[in-house]
């Protein structure tokens, strides 16, 4: 066995145990159960309940974006779109905004005596889903020549004419008539908040019903990413990732197993959509800037490229940044120092700091992929070092 073979086994060790069960599965449960009873130690309309709700939907949108990026290896810099048709589905299918229109399914009364299309959250979640899968489709078909840069470019693109339709589209669709689609920077309000069966409609007064839906939406992906991961598709798409090459020469359908992974990722940004639109309680242009979709990558570069858990880490420690630390703990902190501005101006450049330094300290990201740590540790060998001893 040559030295780099054994330096290998020694870094995938068997995984601990405490008896019969493995240490990450007691882990898990405990950390599930800890954020199941989690509200209950704040008051149900507190703000930090909300900024937890929130935290939870990145976590979704950080997990569809990073089977575009961290299991298939696609660079996308669209992903707000995903959000936007997730978010406007809501908007036009739970609201009064096609007043003409009279649908009420599974509403409840009051929503049943109002105008224009009233659907239960759970029938407008796989719309959602299945409108940002086909517009992921969409966008697959221009990449699966391109590599690199070129992918970056033109789903920056995508992401950018979403953005632009969105502004533009209250006289008319793309200038052909003068139909109101989206509202432009007005937006589509008040949607139509989150109605579950046997369950009490949501209010903003209680947002612990609201945290308890994100959580259970969250955990759900997050089942669907390991399935992902672990499934024939998903080798493919590492596969991919690692040598598209090597990928087609083995025989692995690349066209049909990109276009898979765009519309998984894209399904999910389209559910988190809903959710944050109906939370948000308004929908408008001015939410699918392209600074969403680089927000959502950094989670996914902090907590470490095809990482599960590390993505959920990277989404949760970034969202509470974004919403907690920086506008409710540390704004007040230059003007203390005699400085004249708020933290909140220099958010970006705080997350481009907070980049920089993992890059230096710890590249491979907060919780790594066992691949990606395999070749940040430089386990498979380099320099002068073999990785197959050749015997004579």
């Amino acid at each position: 066995m040559s030295t780099a073979t054994a330096r290998r086994g020694r870094n995938f060790a068997m995984p601990k145990k405490v008896g019969p069960v493995p240490v990450s599965t007691l882990l898990t449960v405990v950390a599930i159960v800890f954020a199941f009873l989690f509200p209950f130690f704040f008051d149900s309309g507190s703000g930090f309940i909300g900024d937890s709700t929130t935290a939870l939907i990145y976590v979704v949108m950080a997990l569809g974006l990073n089977i575009v990026v961290g299991f298939a290896g696609l660079l996308d810099l669209g992903y707000v779109a995903f959000f936007a048709i997730g978010a406007y589905t809501m908007g036009w299918l739970g609201s009064s905004w096609f007043a003409d229109a009279n649908v009420h399914v599974g509403v409840s009364e009051i929503l049943q005596k109002q105008p224009g299309i009233h659907l239960n959250w759970l029938i407008i979640l796989p719309c959602a889903a299945a409108a940002a899968a086909l517009l992921g489709a969409i966008l697959g078909f221009p990449t699966l020549r391109l590599r690199g840069d070129y992918i970056a470019i033109v789903t920056l693109a995508f992401g950018e004419i979403i953005g632009r339709i969105a502004v533009n589209s209250d006289e008319g669709v793309l200038g052909i008539g003068s139909f109101n689609l989206t509202n432009g920077r007005s937006g589509i309000t008040p949607v139509d908040k989150i109605d579950l069966p046997f369950l009490e409609r949501f209010t903003t007064l209680n947002l612990r019903p609201w945290y308890w839906t994100a959580l259970a939406l969250a955990l759900v992906v997050v089942f669907i990413n390991f399935r992902l991961r672990d499934s024939r598709i998903g080798r493919a798409w590492i596969a991919i990732r690692e040598d598209e090459v090597a990928a087609v020469s083995m025989g692995i359908p690349t066209v049909r197993v990109k276009l898979l992974a765009y519309a998984m990722g894209a399904a999910l940004g389209g559910m988190a959509g809903t959710f944050l639109g109906s939370y948000i309680n308004v929908v408008n242009a001015d939410q699918f800037e392209f600074s969403f979709s680089i927000f959502v990558l950094a989670m996914i570069i902090l907590g470490g490229l095809g990482s599960i858990w590390g993505v959920v880490v990277g989404a949760l420690a970034l969202s509470y940044i974004n919403n907690r630390l920086i506008p409710d703990v540390f704004n007040t902190v230059p003007s203390k120092l005699g400085l004249d501005f708020d933290l909140t101006q220099l958010g970006f450049g705080i997350f481009g700091f907070l980049l920089v330094i993992m890059m230096v300290l710890r590249p491979q990201g907060l919780i790594p992929e066992k691949r990606h740590q395999a070749e940040f540790a430089d386990v498979t060998g380099s320099g002068d070092e073999p990785i197959v001893e050749v015997r004579k």
